[in-house]
């Protein structure tokens, strides 16, 4: 029985036809993509050709193929069909009617791929994505003969116009991971980033146990899920691509860049990931998986899409045929732990909302455990007790000049998150807890804002000191760009080489303007986790040098305090709008600890509006407390105190210093001799 074929227009039916000797098994559906004239193309006459007769189901059916062919017939035009390695030509016929056949010519690609294995038989080599217009239907069992063997591909193509052509081995998939595979949580910023790209307001990322069908265990899998704007079909197919056009459009806000952060965010945390979004009228569902794809010879990429009708999601016709969704459907329900009503929970998560739900398991190992840990918060507990995921190995990152082993950024996916971004916007919970975004910037004492220009591009360096980065050990510079940290604790100048020299200082800095240049390139690694050799960079670390030498020589090596275990305390205290989600400056005279968990614009002590501009930084005076406490410094009104900050003259007089032999300052081991001779000398460099 010779089963019927769809010939469509902009997925438009025209008619259905039948091939009676077809040189091999032809999909269910083709789609007319374009129509020209016979002159434009050359050698027609030399492509192999099989024919196609009318089989209209209706009378209407009947009619519109007869004004396909007359057109065609009228106009000399050739009708073109692209076919996953194929390009059919649709022939003017000689003569036109309701019931003449039309002659089909046809051209291959030069490349044929071979497949063995079992279930290769119900799915199908691509050259890509799979879209509507290039999917073919999965053939039937009792079709393996249609199937290409190497000879035959050989002699087929010895015959035909060929054209070039590649394909993108499943092997590739684990390539891609490498690319954050000197740290893990660089694959995470690149999901993290797609949902600020998307607007999204809110972002959840936990790791929790699912069951997998096949081998009945229960496995972590890594859950990301944000309300963004969410994705169309053509969007969700950009974004599996292995790599797209980039924007012309020079947006300082977007962070997608190089069109894989996706693919290696992804591969490098797991082997298997699904993704779940929702538009306002659209719903997808995309699979990215090593397991799905092992021994075959082209990656294979599942996508089931759905549009919106009244309250309803239904299969979108327009975009693959019912029986491609059920088929792309099944392979994600063998090869996932997700079935149809697990599909449906998590969709429900959306409500009537927009946004992306990525699901990652199979997760990346260290050992006989995973490379990543996790821990769930406790309600009610103190910071000590939120959830976290953390990094196996707990390593710290290499960087020229450090010696401290304090630095939870590198390990920590809370305090990483902390600081991603210049002006955090997004709320995020890791392991069910809310992170506490803070503008780096913000929370810095003693300030200094240094602009210049660079290559006769602007700069702005926010200089300032931090107690908790004293307190480890810890300095150095926090580069941004486009509002995302590319790179932290970058040891400037004298940092590099003395080990004291700096200590507790801290640089944020926006570098958009200087590494991006007009002609669309940028001079960041597209990790996103490190800047590449460039003239930019080179001049950066140069002036980012001498102006932490600068601050350090003006600020700190003057520095005397007449208290014991003084710490310093960020200039301004900051909240953040739950609404609007800006920053305003809190008074001096007032106890953060009465804010409540969620705080608006138009509570105390603002009582403005969401609609008043965001306050900016300015530099401020130093504030001591006396009791350490981290970041949050502030204590009860008996217990916080502001010291005199005494400098020495210009003349270098002894007269207006104050006695500070007594001072105590907690410091490393390796330290500790002749600390007490270190401070009371004047230049002190602790500070």
């Amino acid at each position: 029985m010779v089963m019927p074929i769809i010939l469509q227009k902009d997925r438009k039916i025209i008619s259905a036809v039948k091939c009676l000797d077809p040189p091999f098994e032809l999909p269910q559906e083709l789609n007319i993509t374009s129509l020209v004239s016979t002159k434009k193309i050359s050698n027609l006459s030399k492509f192999p050709q099989f024919s196609l007769n009318p089989a209209p189901d209706t009378s209407r059916d009947l009619k519109e193929w007869g004004i396909f062919l007359n057109f065609l017939h009228k106009y000399d035009k050739v009708a073109i069909i692209n076919f996953q390695k194929y390009k059919f030509f649709i022939l003017p016929p000689s003569i036109a009617s309701e019931s003449s056949p039309v002659n089909v010519a046809y051209e291959i690609d030069n490349t044929c791929s071979v497949d063995t294995h079992p279930r290769d038989y119900e799915s199908v080599e691509c050259g890509g994505p799979n879209t509507a217009k290039d999917l073919k239907f999965p053939p039937r069992a009792e079709d393996h003969v249609n199937l290409f063997t190497a000879e035959t591909c050989n002699e087929f193509q010895s015959r035909l116009p060929v054209k070039n052509f590649i394909r993108v081995d499943p092997s590739y998939l684990k390539t891609l991971g490498q690319v954050h595979s000197g740290w893990i949580f660089g694959g995470i910023a690149e999901l993290v980033d797609n949902s600020r790209d998307a607007k999204a307001t809110k972002m959840d990322i936990f790791v929790d146990l699912i069951n997998l069908k096949k081998s009945g265990k229960d496995v972590p899998m890594l859950s990301v899920i944000d309300d963004g704007n969410g994705m169309n079909h053509a969007e969700v197919m950009k974004m599996v691509s292995f790599g797209h056009k980039q924007s012309d459009k020079d947006d300082k806000d977007h962070i997608g860049k190089f069109g894989v952060g996706f693919k290696t965010g992804a591969m490098r945390l797991g082997r298997d990931v699904l993704v779940l979004t929702q538009t306002t009228n659209s719903r997808s569902l995309a699979f990215l998986s090593q397991s799905l794809n092992e021994g075959k010879d082209n990656i294979e990429i599942p996508i089931v899409s759905y549009c919106r009708h009244g309250q309803r999601m239904e299969v979108d016709l327009s975009m693959q045929s019912e029986a491609l969704a059920k088929y792309n459907l099944k392979a994600i329900k063998e090869f996932s732990p997700f079935n149809k009503y697990l599909i449906g929970e998590k969709a429900a998560l959306f409500g009537g909302g927009t946004g992306t739900q990525i699901y990652i398991w199979n997760l990346d190992e260290w050992g006989s455990k995973y490379c990543l840990e996790w821990h769930d918060g406790l309600k009610g507990g103190s910071s000590f007790h939120q959830g976290d995921i953390l990094i196996s190995s707990k390593r710290i990152r290499s960087r020229p000049g450090q010696i401290s082993q304090k630095v939870p950024l590198d390990y920590s996916l809370r305090a990483y998150l902390e600081v991603i971004f210049l002006v955090p916007r997004m709320k995020i919970s890791v392991q069910g807890t809310l992170v506490k975004s803070r503008p780096l910037g913000n929370f810095l004492t003693q300030i200094v804002i240094e602009t210049d220009n660079i290559l006769g591009r602007p700069v702005e360096l926010i200089l300032g000191f931090s107690q908790l980065e004293w307190e480890q050990a810890n300095c150095g510079m926090f580069l941004y760009w486009h509002g995302r940290l590319i790179e932290a604790y970058k040891r400037v100048g004298g940092m590099i080489h003395n080990a004291d020299v700096g200590r507790g200082v801290i640089g944020v800095v926006n570098v958009t303007n200087l590494m991006d240049e007009q002609d669309g390139r940028v001079w960041v690694h597209n990790n996103k986790q490190g800047f590449q050799d460039s003239q930019p960079y080179a001049c950066l670390e140069q002036w980012l040098g001498r102006k932490a030498d600068k601050y350090w020589d003006d600020n700190f090596d003057s520095l005397t305090l007449d208290k014991q275990n003084c710490v310093f305390k960020p200039d301004h205290e900051w909240v953040q709008c739950d609404k609007c989600r800006k920053w305003r400056i809190l008074p001096s005279d007032f106890d953060s600890r009465k804010l409540p968990v969620q705080w608006f614009c138009y509570m105390d002590p603002f009582k403005g509006q969401c609609a008043d501009a965001e306050q900016k930084m300015e530099p401020g005076i130093v504030n001591v407390s006396t009791k350490r406490s981290g970041y949050d410094c502030l204590l009860k009104d008996s217990d916080n105190e502001k010291m005199e900050v005494v400098t020495t003259s210009a003349t270098g007089s002894d007269e207006k210093l104050l006695n500070t032999e007594d001072v105590k300052f907690p410091a490393l081991k390796r330290l500790k001799r002749g600390l007490k001779t270190m401070i009371s000398t004047r230049h002190n460099h602790f500070f």
